[in-house]
């Protein structure tokens, strides 16, 4: 795992596409601004797991109302 560190507006980029910024950092949470093409999937890991388990989106909509 590459670990790196950034500040409050700084960017993380990965490959050509794909751009991560730190938008806040409050405590022990810290806020990420992710920008990707619509073909990339972007999802919290609870979620990536929720859909692995029930295989599509239109199967979560009950499970977490709002998330997309």
């Amino acid at each position: 795992m590459l670990v790196l560190s950034r500040r409050i507006g700084e960017e993380i980029v990965i490959g050509d596409n794909i751009r991560l910024t730190v938008v806040a950092v409050q405590g022990n949470k810290v806020r990420l601004g992710i920008s990707a093409p619509d073909s990339v999937e972007v999802d919290r890991q609870e979620i990536h797991e929720r859909r692995t388990e029930y295989g599509n989106k239109g199967e979560l909509r009950g499970i977490y109302a709002g998330a997309e």
